[in-house]
């Protein structure tokens, strides 16, 4: 028996599996922008961080947030194509 098969095998008496609700759940729009933002800032930060270490940037406030806003919009336009 395969891994997949394990998974998606289980009884059909217990009714659907994780999988159908993964598929049919559209999920809080709200928690995606949060996850986005914060997931965002923090790439930003490592991004200036590490720029900042090789000297090519300063790390500062202004530069992280200007890359953090950046990336958040790029992955929005992104997610809604």
């Amino acid at each position: 028996m395969s891994a997949e098969e394990s998974v998606d095998g289980g009884d059909d008496e217990e009714g659907p599996g994780i999988r159908e609700g993964v598929e049919r759940s559209s999920g809080d729009p709200k928690v995606l922008l949060a996850m986005n933002a914060v997931l965002s800032a923090w790439f930003a930060w490592m991004v200036v961080w590490g720029l900042d270490l090789l000297g090519a940037a300063t790390l500062s406030a202004r530069n992280v947030a200007t890359l953090a806003l950046i990336l958040f919009a790029v992955t929005y336009v992104a997610v809604l194509r």
